[in-house]
């Protein structure tokens, strides 16, 4: 008798998961994992990159503050005297008394010169508020030469000097963030590479002979932002005419300011102003990485971020001055590193582990 072959039970096949479903699937993912990136991007980009004199601002000669949709004249002499009320003094400086004021129900800032040997420096700080008036620079209402007078915008939260105070505040514990402060950096440099470029030229900022006065002269907005608020020493750089700048008439000294503002040869020849050489923008550059470092704080991530800024703020602390990169090279070095790490966070939760 022929044996009969065992049947073989067969196996269903495996159930296969359709290829297409699967790539649209892991693409959705993607795609919201890092689309919260990609806004904060796009938002920061928006603002970084609109014009510098932005729509927000009015016409040259004109203001508007708050909601009002409407621009309004520079305030005169006349009207100064008339609607502005002085509450109290929040500051006095080698220039000018700064006065915490109100017009028309909103918090203004006035300032008075004090010291009539300076008046120059008043003067020209008035007319840089004036020409240079964009999203860089503090909003001027109005202003009275014959009194010397300035009439500006006022930033509750203050100069920079109590940046980290403030982001110690319960109120603002979310902003202290790498990301955040890495933001306010690139506002200052964003500043920066707009007076080395600005309508009049390339300016160089020399209120800025350490840190603290450095931090002094800008103020942080409600929004988070950083404007440039004393422009009182803003000398020209004009190569063309073979014209460099030097930041005052006395001796500079100390790691903070650059190599070519200290007196170049030492201690055996007492310093005398008409033997030191001009320099020009670039002392700026140099200062860059240590108000920096001040902006980046010791928060999480920060040290990241100083790894990936090395090498741009080795360039600027170059001891020739020509070596070291424009405001611009530094700028987008900086907004690159921002994109980068951002999205690295995106895909790898944690900034420990961005390297």
């Amino acid at each position: 008798m022929e044996k009969q072959p065992r049947s073989v039970r067969k196996e269903p096949p495996a159930r296969e998961v359709p290829a297409a479903p699967l790539a649209k699937s892991l693409l959705v993912a993607a795609l919201l994992l890092i689309a919260p990136v990609f806004l904060l991007l796009s938002a920061w980009h928006s603002a970084a990159g609109r014009a510098e004199t932005d729509p927000s601002l009015c016409p040259f000669g004109y203001f508007k503050m708050g909601s009002v949709k409407n621009c309004s004249p520079w305030l005169s002499c006349e009207a100064i005297n008339r609607e502005v009320r002085k509450l109290k003094c929040v500051g006095e400086g080698a220039v000018k008394k700064v006065f915490l004021s109100e017009w028309k129900e909103n918090k203004v800032v006035l300032s008075q010169l004090t010291n009539s040997e300076l008046k120059e420096d008043f003067l020209h700080g008035l007319k840089m508020l004036k020409v240079l008036q964009s999203k860089h620079v503090v909003r001027l209402l109005g202003y009275c030469e014959q009194q010397f007078t300035i009439l500006t915008e006022y930033h509750p939260l203050g100069s920079l000097r109590r940046l980290n105070e403030t982001l110690h505040m319960p109120k603002y514990k979310a902003m202290n963030t790498w990301h955040r402060r890495l933001m306010l950096a690139i506002d200052y440099v964003s500043i920066i590479r707009y007076l080395h470029s600005s309508p009049l030229g390339t300016l160089v900022m020399c209120d800025s002979n350490d840190l603290d006065k450095v931090l002094s002269q800008y103020l942080l907005t409600s929004d988070f932002h950083v404007v440039v608020n004393d422009l009182d020493a803003l000398p020209l750089v004009n190569r063309s005419a073979g014209r460099l700048v030097k930041c005052g008439h006395r001796e500079l000294w100390g790691e903070f300011v650059a190599p070519e503002q200290r007196w170049p040869y030492g201690a055996e020849i007492p310093f005398e102003d008409a033997l030191m050489p001009p320099y020009d923008e670039k002392t700026d550059i140099w200062k860059i990485p240590d108000v920096s470092n001040f902006f980046l704080g010791h928060v999480e991530g920060s040290d990241i971020v100083r790894l990936h800024l090395f090498n741009i703020h080795a360039a600027c602390k170059k001891e020739d001055p020509t070596e070291r990169p424009s405001a611009q090279e530094v700028l987008d070095t900086y907004r690159k590193v921002l994109a980068l790490l951002l999205l690295r966070e995106a895909a790898v939760p944690g900034t420990r582990e961005m390297l």
